[in-house]
């Protein structure tokens, strides 16, 4: 079903299964001898979701992608895909707490257990935001785990749709301290309107000094590979009996370029496509059956930013 400006999901349904679904692939992702990424949290996290396909993609039964005709590789792309785009948020909030920042917003955190397996400063405070259910799920079963989280985690259960800034003030966020920000496997979420305002309420809240990191893809409609892998996702879960349409759940154009909009709000930005974070992290992709999946190395985009400076945005 299309989304709407009232729509309710959970860990089971609508944009909430994404959640699930990226968590189940970070479960196959830090497998092996030598993996770039490891979270022991991701597979127990969907296993007590109990979406029985989840379930099987996170221990190895099955693929999110089925293996006939173009798609025949592509399977074994997403969690490698996963396994970069986790490891570059990763590093980004240890480089972040390298440079003295000690204030950590995670938006939309799902099933993200970064508080409890990064080696946080000691002092750092990590502020998850996320609805409510979900924020009470994840707390609930990872302390029947036994886990505990490595930073000071203060969980905001709250929509972004409502006066999210107010709710993380509640919970001690300071904005005169600098603050490293994550938007990961948000933004395509959101409304290109609602995209806007976020990012003008992070600025806002964002002493310079602050660091923010999100991907950038401001029109997936342009991108027929990414389609492509949404509609053979969506087909798998199908046959598996799960019933998830991605390109229903997503807003696929009209969004600003990310770059360009902090930009023009007193952040300086950087720039790293997918391929290129393949390189960097000494990974070869495998190869796609079909050309045109190629395109999506370089579609994807990872940006990181640096609050430079203050400018006129809405206040949050």
């Amino acid at each position: 079903m299309p989304r709407t400006s009232s729509d309710t999901w959970d860990l089971t349904s609508g944009v909430g299964a994404t959640a699930t679904m990226m968590a189940a692939s970070r479960a196959v992702a830090s497998r092996g001898a030598n993996p770039l990424i490891r979270d022991p949290f991701a597979e127990p996290l969907v296993r007590a979701v109990g979406v029985d396909f989840f379930t099987r993609v996170a221990s190895g039964e099955v693929y999110l992608q089925d293996s006939d005709d173009e798609s025949a590789s592509i399977a074994g792309r997403i969690p490698d895909d996963t396994a970069v785009r986790t490891r570059f948020f990763d590093d980004f909030f240890l480089a972040a707490g390298k440079a003295g920042i000690r204030q950590a917003v995670i938006l939309a955190s799902g099933l993200d257990a970064r508080a409890y397996r990064l080696p946080w400063p000691a002092d750092t405070r990590v502020y998850e935001i996320d609805q409510p259910a979900v924020i009470d799920f994840k707390t609930a079963t990872l302390a029947k785990l036994h886990a505990a989280p490595i930073a000071d985690r203060r969980a905001v259960g709250v929509d972004l749709r409502e006066d999210w800034p107010a709710a993380l003030r509640r919970a001690g966020f300071d904005a005169a301290q600098a603050t490293a920000w994550s938007a990961e496997h948000l933004l395509v979420f959101l409304p290109p309107d609602a995209q806007d305002r976020l990012l003008d309420y992070i600025t806002a809240l964002s002493a310079p000094g602050s660091r923010f990191a999100s991907e950038n893809l401001p029109n997936v409609s342009q991108v027929p590979a990414l389609q492509k892998r949404m509609h053979a996702i969506t087909r798998r879960a199908r046959e598996q009996g799960f019933d998830l349409d991605i390109a229903d759940l997503i807003y696929s154009s009209g969004h600003n370029d990310v770059v360009n909009y902090l930009g023009s709000h007193g952040w300086q930005t950087t720039e790293a496509s997918l391929a290129r974070l393949y390189q960097t992290y000494g990974l070869t992709p495998q190869p796609y059956t079909a050309d045109n999946e190629h395109a999506l190395d370089n579609a994807l985009i990872y940006v990181s930013a640096t609050r430079r400076s203050l400018s006129r945005v809405r206040p949050a």
